[in-house]
């Protein structure tokens, strides 16, 4: 004999089975955006407000920015601290990683994360931390980039 019970299950297994697919399909959306945004090899960075390569652009370089909250350079005052998705369109070889500090001037003891040329992009940066800065997630807090080569990022450094 069925009771309550079970309906209350039946009921909540089909509810999780509904939201499975839309945790998914927003997961494809961003892959699909940032998959629309790669320019291919073109030696640039670049940085959106949004998840998934979306929202607005907050810059693109071929090189390094050491602060940006300030006015000059790629990635300027609304730039700072304000990037949820982050794509690597370098050159390979030599300097085709792009690490990103916590802070201005590459200070990589308050906290970095590097960005392979192979990864392409980082289209959801909540779900990554700061190497040297546990528990501090990485979306809307990044202040500083520059290119450095592999050797220059440590195991647990890289954002994926």
């Amino acid at each position: 004999m069925r009771g309550p019970g079970t309906a209350f299950i039946v009921i909540a297994l089909t509810a999780l089975g509904l939201a499975a697919p839309t945790t998914s399909a927003a997961a494809a959306t961003q892959e699909y955006r940032c998959q629309q945004e790669w320019p291919g090899r073109d030696g640039n960075v670049r940085a959106w407000t949004d998840y998934g390569c979306d929202g607005n652009l907050l810059g693109v370089t071929p090189g390094d920015d050491r602060f940006w909250g300030d006015d000059s350079g790629a990635f300027q005052s609304i730039a700072y601290k304000e990037a949820s998705s982050v794509m690597n369109s370098g050159f390979i070889g030599g300097k085709d990683v792009v690490a990103f500090y916590y802070d201005k001037d590459y200070q990589y003891q308050n906290g970095y994360v590097c960005l392979a040329p192979g990864e392409l992009w980082a289209d959801n940066l909540t779900d990554n931390y700061f190497y040297n800065r546990p528990g501090q997630v990485v979306n809307d807090r990044i202040g500083s980039h520059r290119w450095v080569t592999a050797s220059g990022c440590a195991a647990g450094s890289w954002l994926t």
